[in-house]
């Protein structure tokens, strides 16, 4: 449903969120390699965070990124609009260019639920909600450094 480099700008914000702190940055190596993620292809992903205003980059020995704002203030949504944008929300799930309500293609119904239900959780979800997953054990996610 999204694009590599938003699956990639959705796991390093979250662990930016998991591993920062107004004090701490997170460094760019150590991001690309827990995730498993082209440190190229990383950095300028996160440069577009920091455009976007998501993410701090600072620069020197405790340089790194950080969150902008507290994780309880972002949606994974905002995750995905500044990077692949909002359209995967409203384009037709097989591709047609001219599905919608008036000229339905043959699963516009059963997608349309299913992509409002994905904005849905996108919209309310924070970074800080899943944060408190992991910390609790509730996720079967884990990071080697929390």
């Amino acid at each position: 449903m999204f694009s590599a480099s938003c699956h990639y700008g959705l796991q390093a914000m979250f662990y930016i969120a998991l591993h920062s702190s107004t004090e701490k940055n997170v460094e760019l190596s150590e991001i690309a390699t827990s995730q498993d993620i082209p440190k190229h292809f990383l950095s300028k992903i996160l440069q577009l965070l920091v455009r976007e205003k998501l993410l701090y980059s600072m620069k020197g020995p405790t340089g790194g990124f950080r969150l902008s704002k507290s994780p309880d203030k972002i949606t994974l949504i905002e995750i995905v609009d500044a990077i692949d944008g909002l359209d995967i929300f409203y384009q037709c799930g097989i591709g047609f260019k001219t599905c919608d309500d008036e000229d339905p293609c043959p699963i516009h119904a059963d997608y349309k639920i299913i992509r409002e239900r994905v904005q849905n959780l996108f919209e309310t979800k924070t970074l800080e909600a899943l944060k408190e997953e992991v910390q609790n054990g509730g996720s079967i996610i884990s990071f080697t450094q929390i």
